[in-house]
């Protein structure tokens, strides 16, 4: 019979949040384009020109979006954002799937919303994709009971909302 002594310590890993830069690009790219990550997301990537002139065009020095780069023990490992869209606020977030299952969306999203001052806030998640419900969940965020089916969604997502 173990004890609680005989486990192995967990030594808990950072996340830091910082602004999004030109250099981040290349990787948020890389990201995108991972089949396991979309099917999960259920978004399809872009392709590289649509992909660069969405993050400049939208993303990149838009006074109305904070997006910033999330960095796991000093590594950059995704990126989150909010901005407004038909009305609502938003939120997302897209983590290498090297990095899913280690805490950081729930680390990321403590420090992420204090950032953000809009309510409602509204975050739109894939059905089948329970780790990101259990997040938003966790930080308050409820089930609307809404469907949305934007026109690059490949099935409709769920609505969560935090008041």
């Amino acid at each position: 019979m173990s004890n609680e002594r005989d486990k192995p310590l967990k030594t808990q890993q950072s996340v830091s949040l910082r602004p999004v830069d030109e250099t981040d690009l290349e990787v948020i790219f890389a990201h995108q384009s991972d089949p396991i990550a979309n099917q999960l997301a259920q978004f399809p990537p872009r392709d590289r020109e649509a992909f660069f002139k969405h993050w400049h065009g939208n993303i990149l020095g838009q006074v109305n979006v904070l997006a910033r780069a999330i960095d796991f023990d000093g590594k950059f490992v995704g990126n989150i954002g909010h901005w407004h869209s038909d009305g609502q606020a938003l939120i997302g977030y897209w983590i290498d799937r090297d990095y899913w299952g280690k805490g950081i969306a729930t680390q990321t999203l403590a420090q992420f919303l204090p950032l953000v001052s809009a309510r409602p806030l509204f975050a739109e998640v894939a059905k089948h994709n329970l780790a990101s419900q259990r997040v938003l969940l966790k930080h308050g965020f409820v089930l609307t009971g809404q469907l949305i089916q934007e026109s690059q969604d490949t099935e409709a997502l769920l609505e969560f909302v935090l008041r």
